[in-house]
């Protein structure tokens, strides 16, 4: 099946099905930035023929939107979005063909029929693991309890707006040191963290230079960030899969890898 071509401006058929995503980016290509995945993932959507809509108007563009993207050089196993489609397409098979068009590193995990509601909509908070090569465990240890202690830890960074100083502190809901383990020869500190999404968002240097603000906390090597899930956090703690209402009540199934 060629690739599908742009449709005449004034011709362009209606969304009869939307599908939601979850993809990984791994290795290497957690430096690839926001805008480069959605190239990449354009030229992979036409590589596979999906027969993907396209907005109205003089400059159509394909109908795919995000949801809540990992910052550049952070890993993850649980990025989102949703693609809406001029013809219907089976979600495991879909899912199979955006995986090969990809390169390694850039994997689709998971695809579901979309269902009503909005899909960032039941994306309030993640969970992420953040890896400290070389970093003593028991430094981190008392870093981690001087920043849960604190009522605000205030951090700065360079946003679209300028340089901002906001709490790091309150959109963390749990924040942990993880079993120790090793990377080569070096000790690695390990975080396990559980944030909210704010505005600005939290990101994992945000709570590394929270850790610098409370304890002096310097790092000898670069930290490894790796989101391990987004979803929609209960007041008992659990997070909730944002697919699952998708997969509970689609009458196609689903496949995740």
């Amino acid at each position: 099946m060629p690739p599908p071509r742009r449709q005449p401006e004034a011709n362009q058929d209606p969304v009869v099905q939307r599908v939601r995503i979850r993809y990984a980016k791994r290795g290497p290509l957690r430096f690839t930035s926001h805008r480069d995945f959605a190239r990449a993932f354009e030229r992979a959507v036409a590589r596979a023929g999906v027969p993907v809509a396209y907005s109205q108007g003089f400059s159509p563009h394909p109908k795919i939107s995000y949801a809540s993207a990992a910052p550049t050089g952070a890993a993850s196993e649980a990025e989102y979005l949703e693609l809406g489609l001029r013809h219907r397409m089976d979600p495991p098979a879909l899912r199979a063909a955006l995986d090969a068009a990809l390169s390694p590193g850039l994997d689709v995990l998971d695809a579901v029929e979309a269902g009503p509601g909005a899909l960032a909509e039941r994306i309030d908070a993640a969970v992420w693991r953040i890896e400290l090569p070389g970093a003593d465990p028991q430094v981190i240890a008392a870093a981690v309890a001087a920043f849960l202690a604190a009522d605000e830890v205030p951090v700065r960074r360079l946003t679209k707006q300028g340089m901002r100083t906001f709490d790091a502190r309150s959109a963390v809901v749990e924040l942990s040191l993880g079993e120790p383990s090793a990377v080569g020869a070096a000790p690695c500190a390990i975080l396990d963290l559980v944030v909210r999404q704010v505005s600005p968002t939290v990101r994992p240097d945000d709570i590394l230079s929270g850790l610098r603000v409370v304890a002096d906390v310097v790092l000898a090597l670069p930290p490894r960030a790796t989101r391990l899930a987004q979803g929609s956090l209960t007041a008992q703690g659990e997070l909730i899969d944002p697919l699952s209402a998708d997969r509970d009540g689609a009458v196609t199934g689903t496949s995740s890898s």
